[in-house]
């Protein structure tokens, strides 16, 4: 007992906090870039021209369709072959980001489908410009609409950040696979990791959920139960 104890306080509890904290720089940005990314593309969607759509459709189709493990491949093993060397970091977070962008944009997209017409043809006959009436009147409601969405997309990207260590960015994930092949202790060591990521993405649940009652118009939606 006294030996295992030890292990876990020499060993392990050290190489995890690292791990834990490699994986909370790659979920931070990779979270911002892709819900950027997803309201951009996904407004592209439904307001661009025929070829600025047709450019955001394909781009989620690719990004959707291609496994994320594959497209990671490519941004690290795949892009030096025509000389652009990323850091295993930077790949994970381009890959995270672009990927958790394509999803996100399905969900923008859904909630600015679902917006009444009438608030346009309101806001055109008061002078806004096409940009103004999208960004202050449509925009910000369907974001409102959006966001159990794309919380729950950002819950997905904590736990699929676990593939960086596929090309050796060594977060959470990448130290406990060192750890238990050098030990051999597979089930204690994911067993906690396991553990790790529920209390993220726990965490992540809450905050998200108390973003969406602070952004929640009272009267016009109705409250979580």
């Amino acid at each position: 007992m006294t030996e295992g104890w030890l292990y876990i306080q020499t060993e392990v509890y050290p190489a995890l906090l690292k791990g834990f904290w490699v994986s909370l720089q790659l979920i931070a940005p990779s979270a911002l870039l892709g819900l950027a990314i997803g309201i951009m593309v996904g407004v592209l969607r439904i307001y661009g021209n025929r070829p600025v759509m047709a450019a955001a459709n394909t781009f989620v189709a690719i990004f959707r369709g291609i496994p994320l493990v594959v497209q990671l491949f490519i941004w690290y093993f795949g892009l030096p072959h025509i000389g652009i060397y990323l850091s295993p970091f930077f790949a994970s977070v381009l890959g995270f980001s672009l990927c958790s962008g394509a999803y996100h944009s399905e969900y923008i997209r859904g909630a600015l489908l679902s917006i009444k017409r009438g608030q346009m043809l309101a806001a055109q006959s008061l002078g806004f410009s096409k940009i103004r009436m999208i960004f202050s009147i449509i925009l910000p409601q369907a974001i409102r609409r959006a966001l159990p969405g794309c919380g729950n997309e950002i819950i997905y990207l904590i736990k699929y950040s676990s593939l960086a260590y596929m090309i050796t960015c060594i977060e959470l994930t990448g130290q406990g696979k060192i750890l238990a092949s050098n030990s051999f202790k597979y089930t204690e060591v994911f067993l906690m990791i396991g553990a790790c990521y529920l209390v993220m993405t726990s965490v992540a649940s809450i905050i998200l959920g108390r973003v969406e009652d602070r952004l929640r118009i009272p009267g016009f939606e109705h409250r979580r139960t």
